[in-house]
């Protein structure tokens, strides 16, 4: 189950040719693959068992309909934001990382560790960008092995326009973490040339599920929905997905583009180009499903370009978030 939490200038995605694709999800153009990579640029190498999924399988093979372990997964997770991220170099922190993140656990990011040592160093960073720096959780989903978190990095959690916008995800086998996937953003500054001011966090469709309300069965076919919508987009570039798996009227919470879709048709109708990407991991829970893209066709060793989230209602993609990093 999903659940929506108070406390815990756009750089652009991808190059002005394709900036139309950037209201709608992680689309990058060829030079600017390098951000959220696979363990092929960590301090581990990935194993044979972590390794990106299919569309059809998510990234996982663990049960999703399991609602006890997915909660004590996302309990475990949750856990280094509340107790870990506030003082990432007190002793007590590094007491409680030691105990939920496995030695070796894989971390996919430029620039990231491996192990538990390896998540304190990306907190003790995350503190030096943002001053008094504050873990604000906006999101959260667990779904089989898998668990997700959009959260905000603020010195001020009233304040969703400042600070830096991020999105982790973790797979959780027997209670610890044995490998993470990490996405972050500055958050964008001024007056849009869109002017879209939705916040990159807030939740504004009417109708969001209540928590508990989604079957376990309904968000798997929301999931797949959603992927699948993703890919017939994004991969196969069949614009009049538009019409049949969106609201015309969807909330864009990217600044780049107003709400609706009318935006995005308008770039699929031009000469622009871009590299196709498709769903490799992906997660669903309550009515949010998310997608972590990487180029079609891509290895366990390629970067990972985006982490979107997706709100999904009586067969229509309603909302949109996304996490794009910068490097």
């Amino acid at each position: 189950m999903t659940t929506n939490r108070g406390t815990l200038s756009m750089v652009t995605r991808v190059a002005a040719a394709v900036a139309g694709v950037a209201i709608l999800a992680g689309c990058s153009s060829v030079s600017s693959v390098s951000s959220a990579s696979s363990a092929g640029e960590t301090a581990a190498g990935p194993t044979e068992t972590a390794v990106a999924g299919t569309a059809s399988n998510g990234g996982t093979s663990a049960d999703r309909a399991d609602s006890d372990v997915e909660a004590a997964n996302k309990k475990t997770v949750l856990t280094l934001l509340e107790d870990v991220f506030p003082d990432p170099t007190s002793a007590s922190a590094k007491t409680e990382a030691d105990a939920v993140v496995a030695s070796d656990a894989v971390a996919h990011g430029a620039g990231l560790a491996a192990g538990p040592d390896g998540l304190l160093d990306q907190f003790a960073a995350t503190h030096t960008r943002v001053a008094n720096a504050q873990a604000v959780v906006k999101h959260e989903a667990a779904d089989g092995d898998l668990v997700a978190v959009h959260w905000q990095v603020a010195s001020d959690p009233n304040d969703e326009r400042s600070g830096e916008a991020a999105v982790d995800l973790f797979r959780v086998t027997d209670g610890t973490i044995v490998e993470r996937w990490s996405f972050s953003q500055p958050i964008p500054t001024g007056t849009p040339a869109s002017g879209n001011t939705n916040t990159m966090f807030s939740d504004l469709y009417a109708n969001a599920a209540e928590p508990g309300s989604v079957t376990e069965a309904q968000e798997e076919s929301n999931r797949t929905f959603a992927v699948g919508a993703y890919n017939i987009l994004f991969r196969d570039q069949d614009v009049s997905v538009l019409d049949t798996s969106f609201d015309p009227n969807y909330l864009q919470h990217n600044s780049v583009a107003p709400n609706g879709t009318a935006a995005l048709k308008g770039f699929f109708s031009g000469s622009a180009t871009f590299p196709p990407q498709e769903s490799s991991i992906s997660l669903s829970d309550g009515d949010l499903v998310w997608t972590f893209s990487q180029g079609a066709g891509a290895t366990a060793s390629d970067p990972f370009l985006a982490a979107d989230i997706f709100r999904v209602d009586d067969k229509l993609i309603r909302e949109h978030w996304d996490v794009v990093p910068t490097s």
